[in-house]
């Protein structure tokens, strides 16, 4: 049988992006870091660009829901495995972050298609290249794993500039 989906949602809006904040922060990542990224991805594009313009955006971001079960997720993943919860092979593919698992970049895609295809450009871009708090993030030696963290950072930085595209054209 099916879970009785009369059941009320545990979380108001608000404490859910309060509880994605206070991970988010715990993993060592501001909103500040990801808003730099943005500024980096769209400085060229929108003249008189300035950090504040660039947070909000971030900020709408975090305002969906199924970005933040995404970013939840993500940690939580990363969290298991530092903490040896899976059986090998995956917590090894885990840990290693090998290059053809692609299962954290399918979680992050959900989050950086959500204003337009130009956020699966942007999130590619910062894949590759990862800029800022992505790096740190993704080369962490200190015993923490990233291995979704990194791409789902990307991702919000990928769907912020988007936003911040789109909004130079309504």
């Amino acid at each position: 049988m099916g879970k009785d989906k009369t059941k009320a949602y545990p979380y108001t809006m608000e404490e859910l992006k309060k509880l994605t904040l206070r991970q988010l922060d715990e993993k060592g990542v501001k909103l500040g870091d990801i808003a730099e990224i943005v500024y980096i991805l769209q400085k060229d594009y929108c003249q008189g660009l300035d950090m504040d313009v660039c947070r909000q955006h971030v900020d709408k971001v975090l305002e969906k829901r199924e970005v933040l079960h995404a970013i939840l997720t993500g940690i939580a993943i990363d969290k298991a495995c530092e903490q040896n919860l899976f059986d090998d092979p995956i917590q090894k593919i885990i840990a290693d972050d090998e290059g053809l698992y692609g299962i954290d970049e399918i979680m992050a895609l959900s989050i950086s298609n959500i204003y337009g295809s130009i956020g699966l450009t942007n999130f590619g871009y910062l894949d590759k290249n990862k800029l800022g708090i992505i790096k740190d993030l993704d080369e962490e030696k200190s015993g923490g794993i990233n291995t979704f963290l990194d791409d789902i950072i990307a991702a919000i930085a990928a769907a912020a500039a988007s936003r911040l595209a789109h909004s130079r054209y309504n």
